[in-house]
């Protein structure tokens, strides 16, 4: 074991003010120590509670993706490829707009030359739609991955809040709430995900491979770590959450109970 890593561990397990913890576990994680049960047993807390810790900073435990890999929510520029927009309703229309400028381009073309034009942009419309279909739920599955996260970090702030709150049931409350809300986003991103992987983005020949080529060459990000990096059991990681996040409230709920036995009437 390192140097630093040995120092990040030790002062990770002389945390002491709640709000410095969340820094120390992605001090101890960025310094190598990658072992979230080892960074529970540091830190004296919970393996939902790292997970809720190290995604507060920016760190994803369970996402592999190279540095640098283009998130595809982050770019979600309107297509444009020739014509096509990838929108099912235009498919038709752009496509005969698209086949008529070549036309008008070329007055002196064989039927052939027609013909392998117009297959030629039967793979470009045909590519676009079933990217920026792709693209749009991996976008959708990012976006509610991101707000699951969020909101399960939401619950251990507002129970480390529980420690020094004045009006106690009220934060007891809002505790409660982000509880809820967790729950509820945890399912929002299993809908999203499974809608992910429900359809794979691929090219089956030549020309698929030369318009996807255009798409990237637009500006528009490649897909495929986005769906290698897809959680493949989403209803399994989504009920191990659940599972987690009832534990963890189950146990507090029973110190809760006894820190309200004792609490004064004023407290309250």
């Amino acid at each position: 074991m390192s140097t630093r890593r040995d120092d990040a561990m030790t002062q990770l397990r002389e945390w002491s003010t709640p709000g410095r913890r969340a820094d120390l576990v992605a001090a101890a994680w960025q310094a190598g120590e990658t072992n979230i049960t080892a960074l529970a047993e540091a830190a004296r807390i919970t393996r939902p509670t790292v997970y809720a810790d190290l995604r507060s900073r920016g760190i994803d435990p369970d996402d592999r993706r190279p540095k640098g890999t283009t998130v595809i929510a982050n770019n979600l520029a309107p297509l444009d490829i020739e014509g096509f927009t990838g929108v099912g309703e235009r498919l038709d229309a752009e496509y005969d707009a698209a086949l008529q400028r070549w036309a008008t381009d070329h007055p002196a073309a064989t039927y052939e030359e027609a013909k392998a034009e117009g297959m030629r942009l039967v793979g470009v419309m045909d590519t676009t739609y079933r990217y920026a279909d792709v693209r749009d739920r991996l976008a959708q599955e990012e976006v509610a991955r991101a707000e699951r996260d969020r909101l399960l970090h939401q619950v251990e702030l507002r129970w480390e809040a529980l420690s020094t709150a004045s009006a106690w049931l009220a934060a007891h409350h809002a505790y409660v709430l982000a509880v809820d809300d967790a729950r509820i986003a945890i399912d929002m991103w299993r809908e999203r995900a499974e809608t992910a992987i429900e359809r794979k983005f691929f090219c089956a020949s030549a020309r698929d491979e030369a318009a996807y080529r255009q798409i990237q060459e637009a500006g528009h990000p490649a897909l495929e770590t986005a769906q290698a990096l897809l959680d493949p059991r989403p209803a399994h990681t989504a009920e191990q959450m659940h599972a987690d996040l009832d534990q963890a409230h189950k146990r507090r709920m029973e110190l809760a109970s006894q820190t309200l036995r004792v609490l004064p009437e004023g407290a309250r």
